[in-house]
């Protein structure tokens, strides 16, 4: 099993990630709208067109090292994701969805100091269709691997291990809901 280091762009928040074999994730490149506005948000040069560069897994497989209490998190609405970043440097470290027992990260891989072990991109989501809407690769194999991820763990009790809720199931981190004027002022106009 590769234990690949991760860091935020300052070095304050560091840790490590398992990475047992690219099947244990999925290595992948999201273009969607809320991905790029939160790069922005958080003063990161933009994604677009190229998309953000993604390592999917189960939190269990996240070990923090130091500056837990650097993390924070930001939302792009009330129901968003959990976007934690470390407020240091402003730089994007995690993904998550607010229920722990849905057992999912996603971590940019720039963050990652190799990321040989995650195998290559298996897909991209969310990319812009001539005329209007979205298209998507290798979004059905992404989809059923997250499902079967998130299963396992849940059904072994492994959604238990995160760095990222309490025993309660609260985060651990304090949460910033961004306004609508805020997103439409970092959002693309045709």
């Amino acid at each position: 099993m590769a234990r690949v280091p991760f860091s935020c762009t300052c070095g304050t928040v560091t840790g490590e990630i398992d990475v047992p074999s690219p099947r244990a994730g999925n290595h992948v490149v999201c273009h969607c709208p809320d991905c790029r506005t939160a790069e922005l948000y958080l003063g990161q040069p933009d994604p677009d067109p190229d998309g953000v560069e993604l390592w999917q897994t189960t939190p269990d497989r996240v070990h923090i090292a130091t500056g837990q209490d650097r993390l924070a998190i930001l939302r792009l609405s009330p129901k968003g994701l959990y976007r934690w970043h470390a407020t240091c440097c402003n730089a994007p470290m995690f993904n998550t969805l607010r229920n722990p027992r849905l057992a999912f990260v996603g971590i940019p891989a720039k963050r990652l100091s190799d990321t040989t072990t995650l195998g290559p991109i298996i897909g991209h989501a969310f990319m812009d269709k001539p005329g209007g809407g979205y298209r998507h690769q290798g979004f059905n194999r992404i989809g059923a691997r997250i499902m079967r991820m998130m299963l396992a763990a849940n059904l072994s009790g492994r959604w238990r291990k995160t760095p990222f809720f309490d025993e309660s199931g609260q985060p651990r981190a304090t949460i910033r809901i961004m306004t609508r004027e805020e997103r439409t002022a970092l959002r693309r106009t045709p």
